[in-house]
């Protein structure tokens, strides 16, 4: 576990640190430091101006310090003479509220308060575009089922094997790699971990993915819906809840355990847990699919594979991928719902708010659902249909008043106000299709 990055650096020859953080909007910001300058940097922060990024701040507020955690610090195993480190970002001695990192660490002292240590993995989807991002990378990638195509993979194994290679070097324990449900699209899975260590890893991820892309000459994105009527990008995360030592799973299933769930494997405790994530369904897209384009996925008309693979309805379910929530196994859930687009610290947060949410009120889930959502969808009665459009989604997080608290009130109203001004941004833009429309109307 490193603790001095001055050390860090003269041990393994970094000689630049890459000071990282990840603002509202799930951009990631950074500065490069020489390791000479890397002491102070690591006690004092590196200076920002907030307002320069997707943050609530004005230029009239004070420096913004990103204070890098070395424990997180990641060698780049494409240049290993920089290493990239995440950063607390601090105002005037204080943590500043509303940004990702601060939120989910907030949020893991609460769990740590009733003696629970969330862990995820993560299953990030993403394509490989040509780089101007109009079409697909790979020509001859054009099947009607294109999951697991043997063929296409081997045609972008530079790409996917230079990926695993450096998640092996990491240790991340990379456990497999695939073609994903539409052209161009892919999918690689790593170990489960603590959920800031998945939202550090997440985010290093997504730019590892980029940087390895543009490298072969291609653009790698993980829009929800990059392609019109292929199936988009998902981030569906596997949930499970520890004890603070981290050798208990608390969600597996006690003897005589009477919940509902524990015909699956899920305890009580994992029961109430979802409870909180079906209690708070509505309001969690706000976080989870948090853009414009988001809900071109999750409401999605049936794409050329035959399914969209995403959820519109607030279910829960067995071993189905029909549904938002589907327990596949004993001692944990599958989370449907999040996108490529959802920011890594917000997910983590969101799920430790409405799952212990669920705990502390004895959350039931509901009743489970077994059927084939995209057949037979329109039989469920009295379950919530997912928000159609960004604001929906907006408006529900904001009459979401637990929800809202326990993100953080003023991490809460920064995130509505500026996605607000981003739908504002986005209905005063005029699209050809209006113009196709309505001239003549």
């Amino acid at each position: 576990m490193t603790t001095d990055l001055a050390k860090f650096a003269a041990d393994n020859d970094v000689k630049y640190f890459m000071i990282s953080f990840t603002d509202l909007f799930g951009g990631q910001r950074a500065k490069l430091v020489p390791a000479r300058a890397i002491a102070e940097m690591q006690e004092d922060g590196a200076g920002f101006a907030g307002f320069a990024t997707w943050l609530d701040l004005t230029p009239a507020h004070p420096d913004m310090l990103a204070v890098p955690d070395p424990e997180a610090a990641i060698i780049l195993p494409w240049n290993r003479e920089i290493a990239w480190v995440p950063a607390n970002c601090v105002m005037e001695g204080e943590p500043v509220a509303q940004a990702p990192r601060n939120v989910l660490r907030k949020l893991i002292d609460e769990a740590a308060k009733e003696s629970m240590r969330v862990k995820t993995g993560i299953e990030a989807e993403f394509f490989l575009l040509t780089p101007d991002g109009e079409e697909i990378s790979d020509p001859f990638d054009t099947a009607a089922k294109p999951c697991y195509d043997q063929q296409a993979f081997m045609r972008r194994l530079d790409v996917i094997q230079e990926i695993s290679d450096h998640m092996l070097e990491l240790g991340w324990n990379p456990y497999q790699n695939d073609h994903e449900d539409a052209n161009g699209q892919w999918e690689m899975n790593w170990d489960f971990d603590d959920a800031l260590a998945t939202a550090d890893k997440h985010s290093f991820f997504k730019f590892m993915v980029k940087t390895v892309a543009e490298k072969h000459g291609y653009r790698a994105t993980f829009m929800p819906k990059p392609v019109e009527g292929l199936t988009g990008n998902g981030c569906h995360a596997h949930i499970s809840v520890w004890n603070l030592d981290g050798n208990e799973n608390i969600f597996a299933m006690a003897p005589n355990d009477s919940s509902q769930t524990a015909e699956l494997g899920l305890s009580e405790k994992g029961s109430n847990f979802l409870g909180g994530i079906m209690k708070h369904a509505s309001a969690l897209p706000a976080i989870t699919n948090p853009t414009i384009n988001s809900y071109k996925r999750i409401n999605a008309p049936r794409t050329t594979s035959g399914a969209t693979w995403a959820p519109n309805t607030v279910t829960w379910t067995g071993n189905n991928r029909t549904h938002m929530v589907r327990v596949p196994g004993p001692g944990r859930f599958e989370l449907r719902l999040p996108d490529g687009a959802v920011n890594p610290y917000l997910l983590q947060a969101v799920i430790i708010a409405a799952g212990l949410s669920g705990i502390q009120s004895q959350a039931d889930p509901g009743k489970r659902h077994d059927i084939d959502m995209y057949a037979e969808g329109h039989k469920v009665r009295g379950a919530p249909k997912l928000p159609l459009n960004m604001l929906d989604a907006l408006r529900a997080f904001d009459k979401d008043k637990d929800l809202k608290t326990a993100m953080g009130d003023e991490f809460s109203a920064s995130f509505i106000k500026m996605k607000m001004e981003e739908w504002n941004s986005f209905v005063g833009h005029f699209s050809a299709w209006e113009k196709q429309n309505t001239l003549d109307i």
